[in-house]
C-alpha cells in the first residue's frame, strides 16, 4: 500500500506540473516552471490525488457526490497550502483575486469547479489506471525507482530550503574549521541551492518575505497561536464528549461513553473540529453569519466524512452510522448534521470563541506554557495507547493470539469489556 500511494503521489505531482507549466507558459509566452521544486513536480496535485484516492473510492459512479467531495476537499487543501506557502516565505504561488467568487485570492469558484472535475476523473479512472501500470513494473525495480525519486525529491527540497532561508535558517552555524569537509560541504550547499535561488528570483520575483516578529505583550496565547489552538482542542474534546453524552441520554434514555480515547472523557472529533475551525475561520470572524454557516456546513461535512473513512481504514471499525437518517451519504454524514456543523460554526466564531479566548489569555504566561506542554504529552500518550488498544482489539476479533509484550499488556489492561465500555457504538466491518 505504501509504494502504491507513493507511486500515485509522484504521478499526480508530475501530471499537475505538466498542466500548470503548459498553462503558465501559454499565458506568458515563455517557459515557466510551476513546480515548487526544481524537479517536474507540483506536489499539491500529488497530495490531493492521494487524498482523494484514499478517502473517496466508495463514491465512484456516484457522480454528484464524487464531484462535490472532490471540489470541497481539494479547495480546502488549496486554501491551506496557499496560506502555508505564503507564511513560510515562498510568497503567493497563485492568486485568484481577479476571478469571480474568490476568497482572498487563495481559492475561487472556477478553480473549485475545475478541482471537482479533475478529482472526479482521478478517482473514477486515473487512480485505477495508474495502479495497473504500477502493477506491471517488476517488484524490485518499481521499489528502487520510487526510492530513487524520494531521494532526489528530498535533495531538491533541501536545495529549495537553503535557497529560501539561507544556510543559517535551516541548520546551526558551523564552526570556522579550515577542513576539507567544511569546504566541500559549503560548495555542495551552493551547488544544490544555486539553480533554485535563480529560478525563484527570476521567474517569480520571490525573494523571501520574512515574517515580522510579534511584539511580546506578556499575554498568554494571544491571537490564533499554537497555545490557543491546543487549548481549544483540549476544551473542545472535553465539552464535545459531555455534549454527546447528554444528547444520547436525552434521545436514547441511557448514559454511554462517547469518548475517543481510553483515558478520560475526550471526543477528539469535536476537539480537532473546534481547533481546525478556529485556525481556518479566525481571520474571517468579521464576515457575515451566512458566510460562516455555509463554510461550516461544507467543511464540517467533509471533515466528518474523512474521520469516518479514516477510522474505518485504520481500525476496521465504524464508530457512527447515519444510515437510518434521511439524506445520508453512505451512513457517514447526513444533511441535518451538516447543517448542525454550519450553525455550530456561526455560534462558535461569533459568540463562544471570544469568551473562551479571553479565559485562556488570562492564564499566567509561565504556568500556561508549562501546563500546555504537560497536556500535550498527556494527550499524545492518550491517543497512542488508545490506538494500540483498538489495534489489539481488531487483532483479537480476527483470532490473532498475543505474541509480543505490548499485545499482552493490551489484553490485560484493555480487554474486550473495556473497549466495549469506552466505544459502545463501535461496529466491526
Amino acid at each position: 500500500m505504501f509504494y502504491q500511494l507513493i507511486w500515485l503521489f509522484f504521478c499526480y505531482s508530475f501530471l499537475g506540473w505538466v498542466l500548470e507549466t503548459v498553462s503558465a507558459t501559454a499565458r506568458r509566452r515563455h517557459f515557466v516552471n510551476r513546480g515548487l521544486l526544481d524537479g517536474p513536480l507540483c506536489m499539491i496535485y500529488g497530495f490531493a490525488g492521494v487524498m482523494l484516492t484514499v478517502f473517496l473510492p466508495e463514491l465512484r459512479g456516484n457522480w454528484p457526490f464524487l464531484f462535490l467531495g472532490s471540489a470541497i476537499w481539494c479547495t480546502v487543501f488549496e486554501w491551506i497550502a496557499g496560506h502555508v506557502l505564503e507564511r513560510s516565505g515562498y510568497g503567493r504561488w497563485w492568486d485568484y483575486s481577479r476571478m469571480p467568487a474568490n476568497l482572498d485570492g487563495y481559492i475561487s469558484l472556477p478553480s473549485s469547479l475545475l478541482w471537482g472535475v479533475l478529482g472526479s476523473a482521478a478517482v473514477q479512472w486515473g487512480s485505477p489506471l495508474l495502479l495497473k501500470l504500477f502493477a506491471m513494473l517488476p517488484g524490485t525495480a518499481g521499489r528502487i525507482l520510487l526510492w530513487l525519486l524520494i531521494v532526489l525529491t528530498v535533495i531538491d527540497g533541501i536545495g529549495s530550503l537553503i535557497a529560501l532561508y539561507g544556510y543559517s535558517g535551516i541548520m546551526p552555524p558551523l564552526e570556522r574549521v579550515d577542513s576539507q569537509i567544511t569546504v566541500t560541504t559549503r560548495k555542495l550547499q551552493e551547488v544544490i541551492s544555486r539553480t533554485t535561488r535563480r529560478r525563484l528570483e527570476r521567474t517569480f520575483g520571490m525573494t523571501r518575505v520574512r515574517q515580522e516578529k510579534r511584539e511580546k505583550t506578556g499575554v498568554f496565547a494571544q491571537g490564533a497561536c499554537f497555545y490557543k489552538i491546543f487549548w481549544l482542542f483540549f476544551i473542545g474534546s472535553f465539552l464535545g464528549d459531555v455534549t454527546e453524552t447528554i444528547f444520547c441520554y436525552v434521545t436514547v434514555g441511557k448514559l454511554m461513553s462517547r469518548s475517543s480515547v481510553v483515558w478520560g472523557p475526550f471526543s477528539l472529533v469535536w476537539g480537532i473540529a473546534l481547533a481546525a475551525a478556529t485556525a481556518m475561520l479566525y481571520r474571517y470572524r468579521d464576515r457575515s453569519d451566512r458566510f460562516l454557516f455555509f463554510a461550516g456546513t461544507f467543511l464540517g461535512g467533509a471533515y466528518e466524512y474523512l474521520c469516518s473513512v479514516a477510522t474505518e481504514l485504520v481500525f476496521g471499525t465504524v464508530f457512527w452510522d447515519y444510515s437510518a437518517i434521511p439524506f445520508n451519504l453512505g451512513g457517514r454524514i447526513n444533511l441535518l448534521y451538516c447543517f448542525f456543523w454550519g450553525i455550530a460554526a456561526v455560534v462558535w466564531i461569533k459568540g463562544l470563541y471570544p469568551v473562551f479566548s479571553r479565559w485562556i489569555e488570562k492564564i499566567p504566561m509561565k504556568a500556561g506554557v508549562c501546563l500546555t506542554w504537560i497536556l500535550v504529552v498527556f494527550m499524545t500518550a492518550n491517543m497512542a495507547v488508545s490506538a494500540l488498544a483498538l489495534a489489539r482489539y481488531d487483532q483479537r476479533c480476527q483470532g490473532i493470539a498475543a505474541e509480543s509484550s505490548w499485545q499482552e499488556y493490551m489484553d490485560e489492561h484493555y480487554g474486550d469489556d473495556v473497549i466495549r465500555r469506552v466505544y459502545p457504538n463501535a461496529i466491526r466491518v
